[in-house]
């Protein structure tokens, strides 16, 4: 039995990890801004780590499109880019739309209050310009039925497209005077929802992000 050479291996795939999320925290939050240069040399003297697993990380982040690299040159940030929204928004109503008929025969009234709680909370964050408070609330809101879908890979898709929205969102969070009224949206999901509606409450998921891309496109003009 190896056990050092074992806790070696879990050590570094937990560095790699941890280097991995951070950069990715850094780009979608915006510390890393959108056509700032990354040098692994700077960035693993400021994590305190080789730079082995620097580069491995923005590899995932380039194959994610959240860093451009151009070989031997330069590696940045990756840009906003509006058109990646446009194509990623109607795959992720899709997608959720997926996820509420599968969950729908199984969710309970409790289901139906963690969503309201959650939407609460997004109002009191709207409220307050806590943009990352209410974009973890957003992202509770439409977790409850999509967890109640059971399907990993679904979660697993919509959690990496979720990553981009989140930096975009972001981005023009603070330009987004009506971004409130996403909380009316999904009012109408949770009616439709005690109403067993199931129709009802699909075409409200669809529409409250078909509004959210509206949305953001009118602040990119």
């Amino acid at each position: 039995m190896t056990l050092p050479e074992s806790t070696n291996k879990l050590q570094r795939t937990f560095i790699r990890e941890e280097v991995y999320h951070t950069l990715q925290d850094w780009i979608v939050t915006g510390k890393l801004e959108p056509g700032e240069h990354l040098r692994d040399k700077e960035l693993a003297e400021i994590l305190g780590v080789s730079r082995t697993p620097i580069r491995e990380a923005l590899l995932r982040l380039e194959d994610e499109g959240l860093v451009q690299t151009k070989p031997n040159r330069w590696t940045q940030v990756a840009p906003i880019n509006l058109e990646e929204a446009r194509n990623i928004y109607p795959i992720v109503w899709s997608l959720e739309r997926l996820a509420l008929t599968t969950a729908f025969d199984r969710t309970s009234n409790q289901d139906i209050e963690k969503m309201e709680l959650a939407n609460h909370c997004l109002k009191q964050a709207m409220a307050a310009g806590d943009h990352m408070a209410a974009l973890k609330s957003d992202n509770d809101f439409h977790s409850v039925y999509i967890n109640l879908a059971n399907n990993d890979e679904l979660n697993k898709l919509l959690s990496g497209l979720k990553v981009k929205l989140r930096r975009i969102e972001l981005y023009y969070f603070d330009r987004m005077k009506d971004a409130g009224v996403s909380c009316a949206e999904h009012d109408q999901i949770i009616n439709s929802l005690k109403q067993r509606d199931l129709k009802g409450a699909l075409d409200a998921i669809e529409s409250n992000w078909k509004n959210s891309l509206a949305r953001i496109q009118l602040q990119a003009i």
